[in-house]
């Protein structure tokens, strides 16, 4: 057999396997719809279960173009014994183990993809995985409690995560001085050790740390910045393209979306009307719902990378500026007593992004730090005579 047609083969078996996937899904969401009192959430679970009907609907027509008609769906025992389980669950236990299976149904299109033998298959795939992505985040909020307290409360709590992103600088510059300060300290410490404090190994080794550190430091924080923006950019697109391909089903993604966070029907649907008269706040919408993503978590990459330089620089730079005005021991206590309270400083500073008490952290750190040069001069004191 040749490459090409295992690699076909492949993809039947696997295509295959979706169908009956989204034909045992659709049951089970029909079978949770049917005893749901609530009449929101039933009307989601029916749609839900259409959308995976339209899921194997699609499948079963793609196997009978390519000579595999995968007959009629006869469902097993097993099936049957799960779907007992589930009716048994109340909905937030249930909603956990379909959003499971949505997490296994995307994995499956991931691997599809891998073997699909043309672009419209890949694009079909694409857009499958997606809705799967969607139907496990909506399962989320069920599982979640969205129409109560708690899912309030969570939704509250996602929206505000731009107090982290929005101020991400700060927490960055306090990590950026924490990492400078503790990469220094411990150079300055352990060449201290195994050269008897000689200031000017001291001052060349630590500067030449804090200039390593804080180009290093900038440079991560530039292209983990660029990074994630990247990948919005390119989730962006694919949403755009989705939008294009198919319209209606992603407004009624969205409208789903929305009923889960309370809205009728009816709201959902004259408030996606709405977006849908201007493409661009459709596209954002979507973007923030299904994927969870908005331009605004994404600080500048230029931001980032100058306060992750700069503070880290100055970290770094404070073990050691007394081997600027002193030398030898004296250098090196004043560097210890300096760092240490530094330490204590940046731990405290830790509270504007952590929450934690200022004074455990503070101590956390000066412990660490201090940890850390006697742990380093001891090693460089063991090394002293290979230094000579």
């Amino acid at each position: 057999m040749s490459p090409e047609a295992d690699h076909g083969k492949t993809f039947i078996k696997g295509l295959h396997q979706a169908w009956l996937d989204e034909m045992r899904s659709a049951r089970n969401y029909h079978a949770l719809a049917s005893r749901e009192a609530n009449p929101d959430r039933r009307a989601i679970l029916e749609r839900m279960a259409e959308a995976e009907e339209r899921h194997a609907e699609r499948w079963a027509k793609r196997l009978r173009s390519l000579g595999a008609d995968p007959g009629t769906y006869r469902e097993s025992l097993i099936d049957r014994m799960k779907r007992a389980v589930l009716l048994r669950s109340d909905t937030a236990s249930a909603a956990g183990i379909l959003e499971a299976g949505e997490a296994q149904a995307d994995r499956l299109y991931e691997t599809l993809m891998t073997s699909a033998p043309s672009d419209t298959d890949r694009t079909d795939l694409t857009h499958a995985a997606r809705e799967e992505r969607a139907h496990s985040r909506a399962l989320g909020e069920f599982e979640s409690g969205s129409a109560g307290v708690q899912g309030r409360l969570q939704r509250i709590l996602g929206r505000e995560r731009w107090h982290v992103r929005g101020g991400g600088w700060i927490g960055q510059a306090i990590y950026g001085v924490n990492d400078g300060l503790g990469a220094a300290f411990g150079v300055v410490s352990g060449v201290a050790g195994a050269t008897h404090a000689n200031s000017e190994f001291v001052l060349l080794s630590g500067l030449a740390t804090a200039i390593a550190s804080a180009l290093s430091m900038g440079s991560g924080a530039y292209l983990a910045t660029k990074s994630e923006r990247e990948v919005y950019e390119a989730e962006i697109d694919k949403e755009r393209g989705e939008i294009a391909a198919n319209p209606e089903e992603e407004k009624d993604e969205l409208e789903l979306f929305y009923q889960l966070k309370g809205f009728t029907p009816a709201e959902a649907k004259t408030m996606v009307d709405r977006l849908a008269e201007q493409p661009g706040q459709l596209l954002k919408s979507l973007a923030h719902e299904e994927l969870g993503l908005s331009e605004q978590t994404f600080p500048n990459q230029w931001v980032a990378a100058s306060s992750a330089s700069l503070s880290t620089a100055v970290g770094a730079v404070v073990p050691v500026i007394p081997f600027f005005f002193a030398s030898g021991m004296t250098a090196l206590t004043i560097s210890f007593i300096v760092s240490t309270l530094a330490h204590f400083i940046v731990g405290s500073s830790k509270v504007l992004v952590t929450g934690r008490s200022w004074l455990t952290s503070g101590t956390e750190m000066t412990l660490i730090g201090l940890g850390e040069a006697a742990a380093t001069y001891l090693l460089g004191m063991l090394l002293s005579p290979l230094i000579g």
